[in-house]
């Protein structure tokens, strides 16, 4: 454990303007709060955030990380407040110190929305001054580096895990190879701890298999870089354990089938000189096609460059070569603290300066429950990457397996809503297309145009994927206020009384909903009754019954005469239905495919709104005895509005050469669009087939039967209710 004198002259070494009495006063009270408290290893508790400290002054933080080292855990885990250390050291330190201190008082209802939370105001803090992270990481490690005490095999997992989702990501968008690679390998050996000593276990094989092989392609490199007259540095490292087992998990393949398990860095002075070099490699051994990146010209998106390349080198060995300067080495290895200085003071520690912390912040407004925040920042940050350029040339770095839907709200969150399509390399492609290194994409809108819930089975980032589901959310709350708006003036009608605000504010205030529109959203789910309502409005009248007996008045002994029928009071009662957001608080039945024009009633199902059915759908049978679930419907549709509804065919075609295109032809011809189709029945002489169509309405489905029937290959067509 480092002694008090000598953490103090560490930091002095590099800042010889430190305050020493700062450094020595947080040293006491740290020491004296954690008193007597111990370790799951049995050390004194105050060894650990000495440690931290210590790793902290290896990346020369200035005296105020040091400080935050010493005191991070004393508000969580001692009896010390915040207002006890701005007292003593100051708003600045307090500041931080709070940032890395979990919500240690939290009540929530699971361990999930626990670390949700924590990790939610740990996010905040970071983004103030990012020396919270940089705390934060020095903690986890040193952590890491002591789990294999802690007894209990699950919170080990648990707890490594959390490293591998969290914080080795954190520690890579900072560019902290060091704190990656380390954390990455630790939490490994409790993640997967067989494959990491199967892998070290077949290193050591190798290694005794062909000797130093690392010293001697290190020494051939130089040899051939000598007489360049260019000043090189070259390193040899074997790949670490974790980074092989996802090399073989990524491509599918065994140990032994791997040959690039060698890393080589080649650093040179100038950025000139990384490219002289590379010419010199290239030119004495064989590049592997493909594995050729060029960091420098189009630096990763936390600011790593270098330029990579495979080569089948000396010995034949395949091996990846990193050309770099030594500034680029030394961000490599170090990160943003490579570029830290104890002068920059608070200028040079705002979070908001990295990007993908304002990508992460964008998530957090997004997200409806710390829950869904943690998923979509896991999502966003553990990931590899790929370049893309926009028209006017700006780089923008996805995960692999992005899609041009990725890219768009990457750019910008109005742009990704108002996505219709994607020209790559100038081609108009699907929206689901994964994006290749180097593809030029131009993201085509419309100022109308809304994302689209199934965007959320393929894109690939957090932050699209909770952009979605917010707009999602905001589009399915206004379709059920919309729905709820029409029921509640349906039933304040047949109830003989008149809308009033003053009727909502009773409702809004007996059934404590925060606003109207929350009583909307209520009736439109199903989750609040249109008798609940009318009792709220107008209690002892028996309002709520006359408004519940509506719907059963169009229900004489067999509702399927006169429910939804397009003539009487039903229809100038009932509720109107666009069905132009089908599937959020409209839906239409799959059993009977109703369409405009088409006898309609609905049926509530409670907090999924409204099933649409035509009036002789067998299966409104089952709601024979739930009266109170049936809603009298008509459909409203806007003429100068295009809108597709699913009608469905069965038709039997004769199995000659061309019946096939022929029947798509008639529906092409006549403006209907196949959305699916399924063979049902076939044999030597005849198809039978269930055929979905995209059609206007009733009138326009009827037309292309007629078409079809008329088309000699075709022996019958009929429309499919059930």
């Amino acid at each position: 454990m480092i002694r008090q004198y000598e953490l103090v002259e560490k930091v002095s070494a590099y800042d010889p303007a430190t305050d020493e009495d700062l450094l020595n006063r947080a040293y006491v009270f740290s020491m004296r709060a954690h008193g007597t408290q111990k370790r799951a290893s049995g050390d004194p508790y105050f060894s650990h955030p000495l440690e931290v400290a210590g790793i902290l002054t290896d990346y020369r933080l200035d005296c105020a990380t040091i400080v935050t080292a010493l005191l991070h855990d004393t508000v969580e885990d001692t009896v010390a407040t915040l207002e006890e250390i701005e007292g003593l050291f100051g708003h600045e330190i307090a500041g931080l110190v709070d940032g890395v201190t979990k919500l240690s008082q939290i009540e929530l209802s699971s361990e999930a929305s626990r670390e949700a939370e924590n990790f939610r105001k740990f996010l905040l803090a970071m983004s103030n001054d990012i020396r919270v992270l940089l705390v934060k990481l020095a903690d986890r490690l040193h952590n890491m580096r002591t789990l294999h005490h802690i007894p209990r095999l699950e919170k080990r997992r648990r707890i490594a895990a959390e490293t591998m989702e969290i914080y080795a990501p954190l520690a890579e968008r900072l560019g902290m190879q060091r704190f990656k690679v380390e954390l990455e390998d630790l939490a490994f050996s409790h993640l997967n701890g067989e494959a990491r000593d199967s892998i070290i276990a077949r290193l050591k094989f190798l290694r005794e298999e062909t000797g130093d092989a690392v010293a001697r392609v290190t020494d051939e490199l130089r040899r051939t870089l000598a007489d360049t007259g260019v000043e090189t540095e070259v390193i040899g490292r074997e790949k670490t354990p974790y980074s092989i087992w996802r090399k073989m998990e990524r491509q599918n393949v065994s140990f032994e089938q791997l040959s690039d398990i060698i890393a080589f860095r080649i650093v040179v002075p100038e950025i000139a000189d990384c490219y002289q070099v590379l010419g010199v490699v290239h030119g004495r051994y064989r590049v592997v096609p493909g594995r050729f990146k060029d960091f420098v010209s189009t630096p990763k998106r936390n600011g790593y460059r270098s330029i990579h390349t495979t080569l089948i080198g000396p010995e034949r060995q395949r091996i990846e070569v990193q050309i770099r300067t030594r500034e680029m080495h030394d961000f490599a290895e170090f990160g943003v603290a490579a570029h830290w200085s104890y002068k920059q003071g608070a200028n040079g520690a705002d979070g908001l300066d990295y990007r993908w912390l304002q990508e992460l912040l964008e998530i957090l407004d997004h997200a409806s429950s710390p829950e869904e925040f943690l998923e979509h920042t896991k999502l966003e940050m553990f990931q590899d990457q790929v370049f893309c350029f926009t028209p006017k040339g700006d780089v923008i770095a996805l995960p692999r397996g992005a899609t041009p839907v990725d890219l768009a709200y990457a750019v910008h969150t109005d742009i990704g809503d108002n996505c219709v399509g994607a020209k790559i390399n100038g081609r108009v492609l699907p929206l689901d297309t994964v994006l290749r290194n180097g593809d030029q994409v131009e993201v085509l809108r419309s100022k109308t145009a809304k994302p689209n819930p199934g965007w959320e089975d393929f894109v690939m980032t957090g932050k699209a994927r909770s952009a979605i589901r917010r707009s999602v959310r905001r589009t399915e709350r206004e379709e059920y206020v919309r729905l709820g708006h029409a029921i509640a003036e349906k039933a304040f009608r047949e109830a003989g009384h008149e809308m009033t605000d003053k009727a909502l504010e009773r409702i809004q205030t007996v059934l404590r909903q925060k606003s109207r529109d929350d009583v909307f959203e209520g009736l439109g789910m199903g989750q609040i009754g249109a008798r609940t309502m009318m009792h709220a409005a107008f209690p002892g009248e028996g309002a709520g019954r006359r408004a519940m007996g509506a719907i059963n008045r169009v229900l004489p002994a067999r509702w399927r005469a006169n429910v939804g029928g397009g003539n009487g009071r039903g229809e100038d009662h009932a509720v109107p239905i666009r069905g132009h957001v089908p599937g959020m608080a409209v839906h239409f039945a799959p059993c009977c495919h109703p369409l405009p024009g088409d006898r309609i009633v609905g049926i509530v199902t409670r907090g999924k709104g409204v099933m649409v059915h035509t009036i002789d759908c067998v299966s409104l049978e089952q709601f024979d005895e739930e009266d109170e679930r049936w809603l009298d419907v008509r459909w409203d549709i806007d003429p100068d509005t295009e809108q597709a509804h699913v009608g469905r065919i069965n038709t039997v075609v004769a199995n000659e050469p061309g019946a096939l295109s022929n029947l798509a032809s008639v529906i092409a011809r006549n403006e209907g669009n196949i959305s699916n189709l399924r063979i049902t029945t076939r044999n030597p002489h005849f198809f039978e087939m269930l055929i979905d169509i995209e059609v206007e309405d009733v009138k326009h489905l009827s037309n292309i039967i007629t078409a079809l029937r008329a088309t000699p290959q075709i022996n019958d067509v009929r429309r499919v209710r059930g």
